[in-house]
């Protein structure tokens, strides 16, 4: 079927890798200039609307994944039994849990028991029964050493990303058991992504080590939905096989059979094609696969990055014509999705900033934020029923939590976005009085509901501060009498350096876990109501209008 691709040892030398890592990342010589949108604007009014909903998005349209390529030696797998990560993961709920990734066509399902024996790893007080939460943590010791050795590894898979060679990996029970106690423990609703590049002689999927796994977590009752391959229209580059739209659309009615014909997942739903953003023979594998097996499918899955990681700079990250590309991509799906299986819901089923792993320096700093938090804002707006970000926890370097597990910025914006933004969408509108309004983005919804400390009525604008100068913004007169709460982000630190940072600030206050389980409260300050609202340069902020009386809210 393959030939195994080219895998790093084990043994390379981790700085010999950085190295290397930075090195093809490197910029033009001269060190990268300040952005040149900086002039920006003094002031800009807002027209709110709050009296009709623009739309509803699913309450878990923020959600994650864990790249497969954590399964690629199977004892990293532990580290989800890291008391720490399970916080973390339990904070960002309710949130589908996605399982997959480029590594996930490239691994094999071996039921042995046995499979994972090493006396390094060996501990008689680590269980990881997915029905007992209470019994599944790993001793700090052992988190320890899996989190230096983790480091390594996840340099060298970033490393192979860019070689573009991978290795079937074989995994057992023991790692299904592990993701699944990961899921269930922190309440996240997890989606497995099966191998689609097992292939008969003729071309179909080989369901055969599908149905293994299938029927070993029937076995354990473990509830779960699927996907079934990643970015089939790159599966010629990556492993020199080709599928039409129409075989992919039969691979996954076979798979929906079987499915239907299991007592456990016979309602369970299946995603997918998670097809990259369209362009070229990639709308026609969509266009077929649509035509073939759009009944299949409970929500159709497409991939979206901005920019390559191996070219982008710090200016693309600032840049409004880098992140409307988001709404063109979105409004190409929706026309081959709407033409063809009018209502189907519509995720980005795999998204971050940029492709090839990420941007080094850039997707795991401060100034992703801006990317981030405008995607979200975007895509509830465009109608996009859910956002799963790559990744929480696996290679590259747009994780939300770094080797240590300690939250990188993007988490804690994806945090306040949990607490704050409800489901429902409102319409807002950016009317400059003075400057560029494009370098100021503003998006409005109801306040999350499960908040307990806001009324019904409250509503959550977030803005996006794209310009270096500081921006006064003024709501309508009849949000004048309404007190506003602010949770207001920034860099540690003023200029490029600080947008580059791998720490935020919230309202002048760095962000930090108080311990390695426990989160730190999050507070707002609460503005007099009448005040135009002020966001400094190069920064985002959450505002919550709690008396709007918002009637939809």
């Amino acid at each position: 079927m393959r030939q195994p691709g080219l895998r790093i040892s084990a043994g390379t030398s981790a700085s010999l890798l950085l190295t290397a890592a930075v090195f093809m990342h490197t910029l033009p010589a001269g060190a990268v200039p300040a952005p040149e949108n900086g002039d920006g604007f003094e002031s800009a009014a807002l027209e709110l609307d709050v009296s009709r909903l623009e739309r509803k998005v699913d309450e878990r349209f923020l959600s994650v994944s864990i790249d497969a390529s954590l399964m690629a030696q199977e004892k990293y797998m532990y580290l989800l039994g890291s008391p720490k990560l399970r916080t973390l993961a339990k904070a960002l709920t309710p949130a589908f849990l996605r399982f997959g990734g480029t590594e996930q066509d490239f691994m094999q399902f071996v039921p042995q028991r046995e499979y994972f024996r090493s006396k390094d790893y060996r501990t008689s007080s680590f269980h990881h029964l997915g029905d007992s939460c209470s019994r599944f943590e790993l001793p700090p010791l052992l988190e320890e050493k899996l989190k230096q050795e983790w480091a390594q590894q996840a340099l060298i898979l970033y490393m192979e990303e860019h070689l573009g060679k991978y290795s079937q990996v074989n995994f057992s029970e023991n790692a299904v058991d592990l993701l699944y106690a990961f899921a269930n423990c922190s309440g996240l609703d997890l989606i497995f992504g099966l191998n689609e590049l097992f292939r008969t002689p003729d071309n179909t999927w080989d369901s055969q080590n599908a149905e293994l796994l299938i029927n070993y977590c029937e076995s354990r009752q473990y509830i779960m939905s699927w996907e079934l391959g990643n970015e089939p229209n790159s599966y010629e580059k990556k492993a020199g096989i080709t599928v039409d739209g129409y075989q992919l659309g039969q691979d996954f009615l076979h798979l929906h059979k079987i499915l239907q014909e299991s007592k456990l997942y016979s309602s369970s739903d299946l995603y997918g094609p998670d097809i990259g953003q369209p362009r070229d023979h990639r709308k026609d594998l969509l266009t077929g696969f649509l035509e073939t097996a759009a009944k299949a499918i409970d929500a159709c899955t497409w991939h979206h990055y901005y920019v390559n990681g191996r070219d982008t700079s710090l200016e693309d990250f600032l840049d409004p014509e880098v992140l409307d590309t988001l709404a063109d991509k979105t409004n190409e799906v929706f026309k081959i999705v709407n033409s063809l299986s009018p209502g189907k819901k519509v995720w980005l089923g795999e998204t971050s900033s940029a492709y090839g792993g990420g941007a080094i320096g850039l997707s795991d700093t401060f100034v992703a934020g801006f990317m981030w938090l405008d995607k979200l804002g975007l895509a509830a707006k465009l109608g996009l029923n859910v956002v799963i970000r790559q990744v929480l926890i696996g290679s590259g370097t747009y994780h939300l939590v770094n080797t240590n597990l300690d939250p990188l910025p993007d988490y804690w914006l994806s945090l306040l976005y949990k607490r704050l933004v409800g489901p429902e969408v409102l319409k807002v509108a950016v009317l400059s009085n003075s400057g560029r309004k494009h370098l100021l983005r503003v998006y409005l919804h109801c306040t999350n509901k499960k908040s307990s400390s806001y009324r019904r009525g409250a509503v959550t604008m977030f803005a996006l501060n794209l310009g270096k100068n500081p921006a006064t913004i003024s709501l309508p007169a009849r949000f004048s009498n309404s007190t506003i709460e602010a949770y207001v982000l920034q860099a540690p630190e003023p200029g490029e350096e600080g947008l580059k940072s791998r720490a935020v600030t919230l309202n002048g206050v760095l962000l930090k876990m108080v311990d390695e389980q426990t989160l730190p409260p999050l507070q707002g300050t609460d503005l007099p109501p009448g005040k135009h609202l002020k966001l400094p340069g190069f920064s985002f902020a959450f505002y919550v209008l709690k008396h709007a009386h918002a009637p939809v809210c």
